[in-house]
């Protein structure tokens, strides 16, 4: 038993500083246009998803988290804040989003057709918290607090079961961009010029905090 002991540990040392060796050279790629292979992905989403439940264990979602009023309020933060990454109905994707890894999931598609795990407590702390290594960032360091995270996380909820029609008079029927802890932006600002690369062409328009 003892020399299966030292074996192993040896096995894991030299492991160890294989593993050292390789990030050291610069081995593990770390450009956003190549994947990490499916040992390194799994292990990532594992660890990733462990943390959150465990962080996110003690949150419990308010009663009126299927409130219309909530759900209205959330559509305008959604359309300016998610919409690039996230997408909308009938929207298969976007230039923000092409260049990402990983890919952020599209929201607007019903957890059935995805294997990102879904719930409110779960959308709620992503949002506030972000996610490391990704693109997702952590939008209560913004300046959101917990009310207007509570009413994108209600948008989120129904967002699937929008046609794309219903989910732009949604966007229409909401403030915009607007949510607490955000200072309004000075009335005199100009609105920037939109970029255009290969046939893209982008508008930038400001919100209202």
């Amino acid at each position: 038993m003892k020399q299966f002991l030292l074996g192993a540990a040896s096995v894991i040392g030299l492991g160890a500083i294989a593993g050292f060796g390789y990030i050291q050279s610069g081995g593990l790629d770390f450009a956003a246009d190549s994947a990490h292979s499916d040992g390194v992905t799994k292990l990532i989403v594992w660890a990733r998803e462990q943390s959150i439940t465990k962080q996110a264990k003690d949150i419990v979602p308010p009663a009126d988290l299927a409130a219309a009023e909530r759900i209205r309020r959330g559509a305008g933060n959604y359309e300016a804040m998610c919409v690039g990454c996230h997408l909308s109905p009938d929207v298969e994707d976007s230039e923000m989003r092409k260049g990402l890894y990983p890919v952020p999931p599209n929201l607007s598609l019903s957890a059935a057709t995805t294997e990102i795990p879904r719930s409110d407590v779960r959308h709620f702390w992503i949002i506030k918290h972000g996610i490391k290594g990704s693109a997702m960032p952590a939008w209560a360091k913004g300046g959101m607090d917990d009310e207007a995270i509570w009413d994108l996380t209600a948008f989120i909820k129904v967002l699937p079961k929008l046609s794309a029609n219903e989910y732009q008079a949604s966007v229409a029927a909401s403030e915009g961009h607007s949510h607490a802890g955000m200072a309004p932006e000075p009335a005199a600002q100009q609105p920037v010029q939109g970029h255009s690369h290969e046939g893209h062409t982008h508008s930038h328009h400001k919100h209202s905090h």
